[in-house]
């Protein structure tokens, strides 16, 4: 499966979610989708960012958007995640990275001089007819949410 380019439809994936089932990206057809990646629950630069987009969650939904985290942790890690932080939205189980290599974000990364591979941090902006209109990649939590409630704002109305 080749990665997402901007402006063009972002293959239909199917992953475990919290709070419970699957979640299918074409059922939110006809919505806007900000999906973030992140590297693990509950560490510090995860918890802020989810935390941050808890916080203008509301926003998000009066623009028709529905905000969706991505990681590889496993659904009990983030049942516990979402219960501790009261995270009002999903949170997917990308335990084997298809859908983290399907957008580009399962990289050979380096901490303290040791490789691993791991996701990196990245948002990408998927319009009502489910083509990717914008990305961030190797995201700096700061300032980011905002940045793309802006950018979910500047969408064009279907």
């Amino acid at each position: 499966m080749s990665q997402v380019q901007l402006g063009e439809p972002v293959p239909d994936f199917a992953l475990p979610a919290h709070p419970g089932g699957e979640l299918r990206l074409s059922e939110l057809r006809g919505k806007k989708v900000v999906l973030y990646f992140y590297p693990a629950d509950m560490t510090p630069g995860c918890t802020q960012e989810s935390c941050e987009f808890r916080d203008y969650n509301g926003q998000f939904k009066e623009l028709n958007a529905e905000v969706i985290g991505i990681s590889p942790d496993d659904l009990a890690s983030h049942n516990k995640f979402a219960a501790k932080h009261e995270l009002p939205f999903p949170l997917l189980a990308d335990t084997d990275h298809t859908v983290a290599r399907l957008f580009g974000v399962w990289q050979l990364k380096k901490t303290f001089g040791k490789e691993y591979m791991g996701v990196v941090r990245s948002t990408f902006l998927i319009d009502e007819e489910g083509r990717l209109a914008k990305e961030w990649r190797k995201v700096k939590v700061k300032g980011h949410v905002q940045e793309v409630l802006e950018a979910v704002k500047a969408l064009p109305r279907p």
